[in-house]
């Protein structure tokens, strides 16, 4: 009985929800003008905001937030006083809808900020903001990540800076030499990268670590323990090739932490492989082409054998158990598999090494370039190979099952 009334009050709740944004999108129909008065006010609101974060001036950024929401102010307060160290080029809302009822309204709104001499373009989250009216001026009530969006850096505690030459490094709740010892890391990884890929690229990184893996998860909005393994990755937005959004390495304290000194610059060197090709990287590219050709990049020059760097797939072509084809993206997820999710990896990076190997290093990243140009998977995949390396997919297949058993079998 107790759990049927906890369904009752819960069904309830969810009627009176729909009855709200029904509520809220009739108003919006029914007064277009009004609405269109009320994104502009609340536009001037979040416009204050923006210009309170550049100028450092936590009363005009406080004078945003309701004064009947005491607990929200305090939150905020805080919020505010943990990103006052990052050095910020660009801070703005941007709406996207407001629906109104009376005075209230809920908005959606898109984050848009720069860090200073390290985004060219904006990082974007999205935000759902709650307002009320208040005297002719809007409030806002609450603000939170929209419907899976995850936590920013300074949501979780007061943000660390350490500089490199080549690197950025954002931190919370983490020992500082152990920060510098990272950002040595990222400048070592940043021409090595360069050196690896011919086309322009930013040449620098910014790096977040949280405090804990639960925090990274909170900073990715999923659950934490898909990333327990997970030494680091790069958040970063793909699309039409050419285009050069902001990228986020984002490092797992407690992974990162356990390696020694050769594993955390492989890590990062393939993180920054990452942001060097994401102009490059769109929907068409493979995950076993990006994966593998960032530690391609990692890997390279390093002296390890094939053994050592494929060990799961050298025990799986041992054993006489040769994959069939290249690794698919569904191979590369983090469901639990470690050992499948290691061949996956190591199967992309041997790919690409063969194309190196076979074609040249040059044609590997013309090849990366001309699959990210292209609009659809099988189509731009089949075109780069038959453009680039004269070759068909099937061909290349049977290229790379043979230079598996000839790496792989001691």
């Amino acid at each position: 009985m107790a759990g049927q009334g906890r369904g009752g009050r819960r069904a309830v709740r969810r009627a009176a929800g729909l009855i709200l944004a029904a509520a809220l999108l009739v108003s919006g129909c029914a007064a277009p003008e009004a609405s269109d008065t009320t994104m502009r006010d609340i536009q001037r609101t979040l416009d204050g905001r923006a210009s309170a974060v550049l100028g450092h001036d936590e009363s005009s950024y406080l004078d945003a937030l309701d004064p009947r929401a005491p607990a929200l102010r305090a939150t905020e307060r805080r919020e505010f006083q943990n990103l006052a160290d990052v050095p910020l080029r660009s801070w703005e809302y941007r709406l996207s809808d407001v629906k109104r009822q009376g005075r209230r309204a809920v908005a959606e709104a898109e984050l848009r900020y720069r860090i200073d001499g390290y985004d060219t373009a904006p990082v974007t989250a999205s935000r759902t903001l709650e307002l009320a009216e208040r005297e002719g001026r809007w409030f806002i009530t609450a603000d939170h990540a929209s419907e899976r969006g995850g936590q920013q850096l300074w949501q979780q505690g007061d943000v660390q800076v350490v500089r490199g030459r080549r690197s950025l490094v954002l931190a919370v709740g983490q020992d500082v030499k152990r920060l510098r010892a990272l950002a040595a890391n990222a400048d070592r990884a940043v021409p090595a990268v360069s050196d690896a890929w011919p086309s322009p690229w930013a040449g620098r990184v910014v790096i977040l670590v949280p405090a804990s893996l639960d925090a990274m998860g909170r900073l990715m909005g999923a659950p934490a323990a898909g990333y327990r393994g997970i030494a680091a990755l790069t958040t970063g937005e793909t699309g039409e090739a050419g285009a050069a959004p902001a990228d986020r390495v984002i490092v797992n304290p407690e992974a990162y932490g356990v390696l020694g000194a050769f594993g955390q610059g492989i890590v990062l060197t393939h993180e920054a492989a990452h942001v060097a090709t994401r102009a490059y990287t769109s929907a068409a590219t493979p995950m076993w082409l990006s994966e593998g050709f960032a530690d391609w990049v990692a890997y390279r020059g390093t002296g390890r054998s094939a053994g050592q760097t494929a060990p799961e797939l050298e025990r799986a072509v041992m054993r006489g158990d040769v994959p069939a084809a290249l690794p698919s993206d569904e191979d590369f997820a983090f469901d639990g598999d470690g050992d499948k999710l290691a061949r996956a990896y190591e199967g992309g990076w041997l790919a690409c090494e063969l194309i190196a190997a076979r074609w040249g290093e040059k044609k590997l990243a013309s090849f990366y370039r001309a699959v990210g140009g292209g609009k659809h998977r099988s189509a731009a995949v089949e075109k780069a190979m038959s453009d680039v390396l004269g070759t068909t997919r099937e061909d290349f297949t049977v290229r790379w099952r043979d230079y598996l058993r000839e790496r792989l079998n001691g």
